[in-house]
């Protein structure tokens, strides 16, 4: 229930209109100010579908005029013939239906009385009182109109004349996209535009308004002397949006003012200029273009600064933003080489790391994000997708670039390309199913990237780029990113075969054999040699796996429906993982140990490590069925470390392993429960727990509902303090959203996360909106989160309008900013 910018995706069409002056009008009317930045794709409201119409036939290939009715009249003294009752007049694919219908040979005109109905070739269907035309329905004139066109949008006026075929004028017209009310028709609709003169020039497709008034419910609100808009049967058409009002501390107050030049149908430009009370024109366009195979956008902003003194800190010192120029360049595109076959790009190019935040330009990029997830960085990629019946590739090469002040861009990694490629034969192989998987990874790293592990590192800096060297040590740092060139390929092959016997026992053999290569050239940085040994290194291993694994489900059927209930055992035997911390840890870091990857063979996330020694996987799934009650699906688990060494005991340069709950010789208790007892709520639930004292290492709760005019999501988590990985402290929360329907057009919608551990909201959105077939209104309140070196919450009031075939528009005012 936020409103949305002005872009759109590619493939959507838009509808243009010139009414700067009746936006201008709506937000004065509505005194709100906005910014040049509205909310995310995930929560616009966007109007309902319409059915569209079945097609008409055709009957453009007729010459001659069917005329039915109940009599004919003959006038041959003056030349006029006349139907009589429920005439109906074919011609040429038009349908005029009226009481009376008489027609001057003379003139070559036709006078249409009594109900008067004229269908038109479009599906635009006009309705008067009395209704004069030449006979071939060209040109004429109507009293008492009434037009219904097939975009179900809606024309009336006290009298109508078209001339030559193209243009309509209707005196004191009214014009509205809205229903009328079906219990009373005479009641205002929703909103209309009433004019002394409404021209509607077929030939350019526009509808112009002189001297006009927008009514809501029967209300006049804004007076407008003049405008216009596309015909609703446009979908693409040049002119200007509605603009968009802002302010700000740095810039000032703004006035953003769009214009869409729809240069073909297959490509489009849109140039939107900011107008800033304290730092002249924020330039900003994007151009996109729809090919046979693809398509394309780039969009670009930039901006000469005159006032330099909002980006000077309070202590004297400067921010990204202290310099002239700033701008940003982006594009992406995405073209099918053939059916299997599709490549593409992404890219990002900013001049300084705060431009998107201080003009508000974050979700005006290209990448929409949810209100509960911040944009953190750029990626810019050029990428190759394969999919096959059977296998997969996808090649892509990536550079990150930060927003925040606190990011070192020569940390970040310049992926030069990631390859993955997945295989599975067709054919069995020793009656099993054979597959090949490979990833390929070359990646540079210009400076160390060292995270404090304790809270006295943290706050001293000691791992800070300017820290001592001598205090950069792994009891205090974790050396998350190694400085330098790596480059790796690994490849494996794994087999795996089902047996069933006769009393449903599942014996599942697999085998897999595993090979990495490597070579990386580790940056002597300052606090590096604490961690690894600088310089050029190749390094290569090989961990080939055998295992088992045990199946027994038990099925029972009863009165109330069936369950199962399945013992789990999986056995794995392979050797000691080798040259751990040779290998630098780049893709492997995110290791969350639960009932989902408790029978996973490998439970690291990423190539750079590999699981060894031998393990014993065991656990008991449980399933039942109610008749009436829906289903439950359970599991409890543990993992035990048989022989060898425990790769998760041995931590590399980013500790990984340690504190997962898989480092000691009998692992945590893992279990997950869901139940969905109907269709409208599912429960979920993932639990860890400590192998000795059985204390709540993870624990997590999910909860949906959708009741109909109901739906509501609810999280809550609880995670252990993880001090090797740097998270000291204990952290819980809740995270909940929900939308309810108080009407078939209004509806609430709220959201927020909750930080126990702090006793503090840290997320919130609420709004109100409205929204039915001609009409959006929504009001949300917002508090979202920026971080550019110290993280501040951002209060704003956001409000959304759309009037359907006029346009949509949304404006924000920032209430308030707070530190955290």
């Amino acid at each position: 229930m936020i409103a949305a910018n002005r872009a759109q995706h590619p493939d959507r069409s838009r509808r243009r209109a010139r009414y700067g002056a009746l936006a201008l009008l709506l937000a004065s009317t509505m005194g709100v100010a906005g910014s040049p930045t509205t909310a995310t794709a995930q929560t616009l409201l966007e109007f309902p579908r319409r059915p569209v119409p079945p097609p008409k036939p055709s009957r453009a290939d007729e010459k001659q005029m069917l005329v039915r009715a109940a009599r004919i009249d003959y006038d041959y003294n003056n030349e006029r013939v006349a139907a009589v009752g429920n005439v109906q007049i074919y011609y040429q694919g038009s349908t005029l239906e009226a009481d009376r219908v008489t027609y001057d040979q003379r003139a070559k005109r036709l006078n249409a009385t009594g109900n008067v109905r004229l269908t038109e070739p479009d599906g635009n269907v006009t309705h008067g009182d009395v209704l004069d035309l030449t006979d071939d329905f060209r040109d004429g004139f109507i009293n008492s109109l009434r037009v219904e066109t097939a975009d179900q949008t809606r024309f009336a006026a006290a009298r109508a004349n078209r001339t030559e075929g193209n243009y309509t004028v209707l005196e004191s017209g009214v014009y509205t996209a809205c229903e009328p009310c079906r219990d009373n028709p005479q009641k205002p609709p929703l909103w209309q535009v009433k004019a002394a003169r409404i021209v509607h020039d077929q030939n350019d497709k526009t509808v112009y308004f002189e001297d006009a008034r927008l009514e809501f419910f029967g209300v006049p609100l804004a007076y407008l002397p003049y405008f216009s808009a596309p015909d609703p049967t446009v979908k693409r058409k040049s002119g200007f949006l509605f603009p968009i009002f802002s302010s700000s501390g740095k810039y000032g107050v703004a006035a953003e003012i769009p214009y869409f030049w729809a240069l073909a149908p297959n490509y489009d430009l849109t140039l939107s200029p900011v107008i800033t009370s304290r730092q002249s024109v924020l330039g900003k366009g994007e151009f996109r273009h729809r090919l046979l195979d693809g398509a394309y956008s780039i969009r670009a902003a930039g901006i000469f600064q005159q006032d330099l003194s909002p980006f000077v800190r309070s202590d004297g010192t400067t921010t990204p933003g202290y310099r002239n120029f700033r701008g940003s360049l982006e594009s992406t595109g995405q073209f099918a080489l053939t059916n299997r076959w599709t490549w593409g790009w992404a890219g990002t190019v900013l001049t300084d790391r705060t431009f998107f935040q201080d003009y508000g330009l974050l979700n005006y990029s290209m990448t929409g994000d949810s209100i509960f997830q911040t944009r953190t960085e750029a990626i810019s990629q050029l990428y190759l997708i394969g999919r096959g019946d059977r296998s997969y590739f996808d090649l892509r090469t990536q550079h990150f670039f930060g927003f925040s002040e606190a990011d070192d861009q020569r940390q970040l990694p310049v992926i030069h390309p990631v390859l993955d490629y997945n295989y599975t034969f067709e054919n069995p192989v020793l009656n099993g199913e054979l597959g090949l998987r490979a990833n390929f990874t070359s990646m540079t790293r210009g400076r160390a990237d060292f995270d404090a592990i304790t809270a006295a590192s943290l706050l001293s800096g000691a791992c800070e780029i300017s820290a001592n060297p001598a205090a950069k040590l792994p009891a205090n740092c974790l050396l998350r990113g190694a400085p330098g060139t790596y480059t790796r390929l690994s490849a494996e092959a794994t087999w795996r075969r089902t047996i069933t016997d006769p009393f449903g026992q599942m014996f599942t053999p697999f085998a897999s054999v595993r090979t990495d290569l490597a070579t990386a050239e580790i940056l002597n940085d300052p606090g590096v040699s604490n961690f690894t040994t600088p310089g050029q290194r190749e390094v290569g291993r090989v961990m080939p796996t055998v295992g088992l694994e045990y199946r027994y489900p038990f099925i029972a059927a009863q009165s109330w429906g069936t369950q199962t209930i399945e013992p789990i055992a999986q056995v794995i035997m392979r050797p000691n993982e080798a040259k751990i911390g040779a290998f630098p840890n780049e893709d492997a870091q995110s290791l969350v140990f639960d009932d989902t990857n408790l029978f996973r063979i490998d439970k690291f996330s990423g190539w750079d490590r590999a699981e060894g020694g031998g393990r014993l996987n065991v656990g008991l799934q449980y399933r039942a069925q109610f008749n009436r009650a829906g289903s439950i699906t359970a599991i409890v688990g543990q993992s035990y470390h048989l022989f060898g060494q425990n790769s998760f005991a041995v931590g590399d340069l980013a500790n990984t392993g340690l504190d997962s709950g898989l480092e000691t010789r009998r692992s945590d208790y893992v279990a997950g429960v869901r139940y969905q007892p109907n269709e409208v709520f599912t429960f979920g639930s993932h639990f860890r727990f400590d192998e000795t004292n059985l204390t709540v290492r993870r624990f997590e709760v999910t909860a949906t509902a959708n009741l109909g005019r109901l739906s509501a999501t609810m999280i809550y988590g609880n995670y252990d303090a993880q001090p090797a990985l740097g998270l000291t402290d204990r952290r819980s929360g809740v995270l909940g959203s929900g939308l309810l329907k108080l009407t078939p057009n209004w509806a609430l919608l709220g959201g927020a996360r909750y930080d126990i551990e702090r006793s503090r909201f840290n997320q919130t959105q609420i709004g109100v909106g409205y929204i039915d077939d001609c009409l959006i209104l929504a009001l949300n309140y917002i508090k979202d989160y920026s971080n550019s070196g110290n993280t501040t919450a951002d209060h704003r009031l956001m409000v959304q309008i759309g009037l359907r075939t006029l346009g949509s528009s949304a404006v924000s005012q920032s209430v308030g900013s707070t530190g955290l």
